[in-house]
């Protein structure tokens, strides 16, 4: 009777001793955010909620970042309202990508852009690789 108590104690401390520290190995010191667009309009409202997300978090927050796909790319070129935006991401230290594939296929020049903006090869590669490390995402 004894050893069944002992047993089943210690099966039961295998089982669920261990616990925390799987939940630990899944909470990042700090908070990450990503956001795929396809409507670069969208940057405003992303810096709300960037600056939202700063205040709530203190100092567990950490990257936002935005990458813009899509046939929106078409409208980043001398478009001053998005410079201004681009100038406030800058200043939260929101930072901007975007696609590369999109510019290809909408015939986009990349030196064209704004200098303030980081063009990945591949948007939607960039953003899984980003939720490998993390973050946390959401697609617009």
């Amino acid at each position: 009777m004894k050893n069944s108590i002992i047993i089943i104690i210690t099966m039961f401390l295998v089982l669920f001793g261990t616990s925390p520290l799987q939940a630990q190995d899944f909470n990042p010191k700090k908070h990450h955010y990503l956001v795929l667009s396809q409507n670069i309009e969208q940057l405003k409202p992303f810096l709300l909620t960037a600056n939202a997300l700063a205040e709530a978090d203190g100092k567990k927050y950490g990257d936002f970042y935005v990458i813009i796909c899509g046939k929106t790319v078409r409208d980043i070129v001398n478009n001053p309202n998005f410079n201004t935006l681009l100038e406030d991401a800058k200043n939260q230290k929101v930072k901007v990508f975007v696609c590369g594939l999109s510019l290809k296929k909408f015939n986009i020049d990349p030196n064209l852009l704004p200098s303030n903006i980081t063009v990945v090869d591949n948007g939607i590669l960039y953003g899984f690789q980003l939720q490998k490390k993390g973050f946390l995402s959401l697609t617009i």
